[in-house]
C-alpha cells in the first residue's frame, strides 16, 4: 500500500530510520508539491522493498552511465508517468534523493537528478564527481542539488 505525501503537513512516516528525517521528509513533500502544482498529480511513494523495480532501475542507470553504486539503503521509491516522462524516484536512509528524468519520446531531455536533504554530508560515492547548487525551500530548507545527462536508451 502506498502513501500519499502530504506537503501541508509533513510527515516523516516511512523515512523515520534516518538521521536527518525531518528535512528528508521536507524535501519528498518538496517534490509532492511539485507535482500537484504543476501537473495536478498526487505524489504517492512505497517502501523500498515493494517497489524493487523503480529501486534496481535507478540503480542500474547510475551504475551503467557513471559507475555510481549507492550506499545507503532505499527506503521508499515512486514513479510517475507524466505527458511522456517517466519520473523515477528513490529516496534514501542517508538523506540523498534521486530522480531519473526518462523522457519517452526525445533522447536529449534525459538525466539523473541528485538531491541533498539539509543537514546530510554528500555521500562519498558522489563527492568527487559533482558540484552541488544550492536552493531554499520552506518545506525542505536548502537542497543541494546536481544533475548528469543520460546517454543510453533504458
Amino acid at each position: 500500500m502506498g502513501y500519499t505525501v502530504d506537503f501541508t503537513s509533513v510527515s516523516t512516516l516511512g523515512l523515520e530510520s534516518s538521521p536527518v528525517a525531518e528535512a528528508l521528509a521536507g524535501l519528498r513533500a518538496n517534490e509532492a508539491r511539485y507535482f500537484k502544482n504543476k501537473y495536478d498529480q498526487d505524489f504517492t511513494v512505497e517502501p523500498a522493498a515493494k517497489a524493487k523495480k523503480i529501486v534496481d532501475y535507478v540503480a542500474h542507470i547510475l551504475k551503467a552511465e557513471r559507475d555510481i553504486v549507492i550506499a545507503s539503503p532505499a527506503l521508499e521509491a515512486t514513479e510517475l508517468r507524466v505527458e511522456n516522462i517517466r519520473w523515477s524516484y528513490v529516496f534514501y536512509e542517508s538523506g540523498l534523493s534521486i530522480n531519473v528524468l526518462y523522457t519517452l519520446d526525445d533522447p536529449k531531455k534525459r538525466a539523473v537528478g541528485f538531491k541533498l536533504s539539509d543537514g546530510m554530508e554528500i555521500p562519498a560515492e558522489l563527492a568527487d564527481k559533482f558540484k552541488f547548487a544550492r536552493q531554499k525551500s520552506k518545506l525542505a530548507g536548502t537542497i543541494r542539488g546536481s544533475y548528469f545527462v543520460i546517454k543510453n536508451e533504458y
